[in-house]
């Protein structure tokens, strides 16, 4: 893409529509209902490329096959890191730790652009509460480990704090998330396949 920003790719985005391809690693995924909210958001259009996975379209976005992507920071830091894609910026209200270098959108002129993948664990509705909660300590220890933690954050992925690791936070947030997506997937027509 010739943008060097954020701003500048929306215009060149808005001057040029359907021109671009944003590739995705599945219809209904993250990245792609991402995609349709930035081109709700930008009044931009461009065609999405469902691959089979990230790898697939990560190819196809180094080798310039493809024009952009909208997935997690996990996906791309090695490859930014190298010098083979350009960021224009992380979808969270703050920088990420692991790149402080990459401006938010907030920064770089589409505020509000929140979007993220997360990650929970999940039960039977019938799993016995004493279950739950050993499985949640579990989890959370295994967050708190150095090495984990570590890990987690050169690959760009961000721990919640520790009173945010509990089934009924987890509930709540998942409730707000199906709030602020559902109906942009319904607008959008997005079908998983």
């Amino acid at each position: 893409m010739p943008a060097e920003n954020l701003s500048a790719l929306i215009a060149w985005l808005k001057a040029n529509p359907d021109k671009a391809s944003a590739g995705t690693p599945g219809a209904g995924t993250a990245g792609h209902v991402a995609g349709a909210l930035f081109q709700k958001e930008t009044g931009t259009r461009f065609q999405f490329v469902p691959y089979r996975g990230v790898g697939p379209g990560m190819q196809d976005l180094v080798a310039g096959q493809i024009d952009l992507e909208f997935d997690p920071s996990s996906n791309f830091l090695p490859n930014v890191r190298a010098g083979n894609l350009k960021a224009y910026a992380v979808t969270a209200p703050t920088r990420l730790a692991a790149a402080p270098d990459i401006p938010t959108v907030d920064e770089a002129g589409l505020p509000g652009f929140h979007a993220s993948l997360w990650y929970g664990l999940w039960a039977p509705k019938a799993t016995p509460k004493d279950v739950v909660a050993k499985l949640n300590a579990a989890v959370t220890d295994a967050l708190a480990s150095a090495p984990v933690r570590a890990r987690l954050a050169e690959l760009g992925d961000e721990i919640p704090p520790r009173d945010q690791q509990t089934p009924e936070a987890l509930a709540v947030y998942q409730n707000a998330e199906i709030e602020k997506w559902w109906p942009i997937i319904r607008a959008a027509g997005i079908k998983p396949e």
